[in-house]
């Protein structure tokens, strides 16, 4: 029948227009979830998307807002963003800042920290006369405590801790620990080993740590510095290295251990002798910061600005890091994917290593090279941060605008 099939054809066309509806409003989500809320560019430049070009941003509105005092931010307003120009996907805010430029360095550089507290490490079951014991591990300290007093005396490293073990005797001692950032209390009693008769508390601590990078970048104006791209963590527990103070100093490479899928290639460095180049003031989730010493000799590197993440583009790109003594090379690879919202601060960008050369000495990306500048276009783009265990010659990246941005709140902390 005509009439039935009429309505049975318009039946079909709102299902699927409500099907595409629906589509269209999970895209305009996903997209929306994946665009942050502000954005900044330089004075005078329009917003454009490099990784997102189907997205245009829409004519200013609410005018220019006045610049914070002491910043670089010269203006701010609201624009939306639309799928083709079309569909509005989200309001962001605008924020006009001059180009910032820095030294780009690529060079290798140790890193030596002294712990801010005594890092739990370890348990060890002491043997008594009444069989084994862990009294740390009963009074509830678990693995990456950072004991910072004991016995009501600050502990800086495993010294400390021993003294106040050894004085308390047998009696309880209170024990104060941060984890997870939150400051808690515990007693511990102290047992006396059976063969030697000293008494122990169970607990393995580390107050040191040392290792080598990549050095990112160099603010000459401001005399700091930024490397890694993340923290330096303890090898045992993975916990963040609590930072009481530390230094970068040169470091020469002597060797390579090639990385293969499931067992991550290496750097290998021989830490020079020479002064330090300068002081750690902070191991940030986002890298290892500090500030130049005096009299230290400059570091090498080519000016260049530092991209904001709007800038940043899927595609060819390279990498600046050093495989062999002391000087970096150039390397190619592709930005597979950028993400500028990413959770974990440390995978704004995934990276797969395409030049011959470096595959062939490395299989890719190896432990040390994080840091490695990430440049394209004539750009700072980002830094090197971790590599794929099981396909080496792939890595994620941070984005070198949130590295800049951290190294400029730390100098303003301090």
């Amino acid at each position: 029948m005509p009439g039935y099939s009429a309505r049975r054809l318009v039946r079909r066309l709102l299902g699927a227009l409500a099907l595409l509806a629906a589509l269209s409003a999970a895209v305009v989500l996903g997209l929306r979830a994946a665009l942050p809320d502000t954005f900044y560019v330089a004075p005078g430049e329009s917003l454009a998307l490099a990784s997102m070009p189907f997205l245009q941003a829409g004519k200013p509105s609410r005018g220019h807002t006045a610049a914070v005092s002491g910043t670089t931010d010269t203006g701010s307003c609201n624009q939306t963003l639309r799928l083709f120009g079309v569909v509005p996907v989200k309001t962001v805010r605008t924020v006009e800042s001059a180009t910032r430029t820095v030294t780009v360095s690529g060079a290798p550089f140790g890193v030596k920290m002294f712990a801010d507290g005594a890092l739990v490490v370890a348990f060890s079951d002491q043997l008594t006369v009444l069989g084994s014991e862990n009294p740390a591990k009963e009074a509830g300290l678990r693995l990456g405590d950072v004991i910072v007093s004991a016995g009501g005396s600050p502990v800086h490293g495993n010294e400390e801790l021993s003294a106040a073990i050894t004085a308390a005797g047998g009696n309880a001692v209170n024990i104060v620990y941060v984890r997870d950032g939150v400051q808690h209390t515990c007693s511990v009693t102290p047992v006396q080993d059976r063969d030697s008769g000293v008494w122990r508390a169970g607990v393995w601590v580390r107050d040191s740590s040392a290792g080598i990078g990549t050095l990112t970048f160099v603010d000459t104006e401001k005399g700091t510095f930024a490397g890694l791209g993340h923290a330096v963590s303890d090898s045992d527990t993975g916990a963040d290295f609590p930072l009481l103070s530390g230094e970068i100093v040169p470091v020469t490479i002597i060797g390579v251990q090639k990385g293969t899928a499931g067992a991550p290639g290496e750097l290998k460095g021989e830490f020079s002798g020479g002064a330090a180049l300068g002081s750690v003031t902070a191991n940030d989730t986002a890298g290892v910061y500090g500030t130049l010493s005096e009299g230290a000799p400059a570091v090498s590197g080519q000016s260049m600005p530092v991209a904001n993440i709007q800038q940043v583009a899927t595609g060819p790109a390279q990498i600046l890091t050093t495989i062999n003594g002391t000087q970096p090379q150039l390397y190619d690879v592709t930005i597979e994917r950028v993400n500028m919202t990413a959770g974990d601060p440390n995978r704004n960008l995934l990276v797969r290593v395409t030049d011959e050369r470096l595959l062939s000495a490395t299989g890719g990306i190896v432990q040390g090279m994080s840091g490695s500048p990430i440049l394209q276009d004539g750009r700072l783009v980002g830094a090197v941060t971790h590599v794929l265990v099981n396909d080496p010659t792939r890595g994620y990246g941070i984005f070198a605008e949130n590295m800049l941005k951290t190294a400029d709140a730390l100098v303003t902390s301090q």
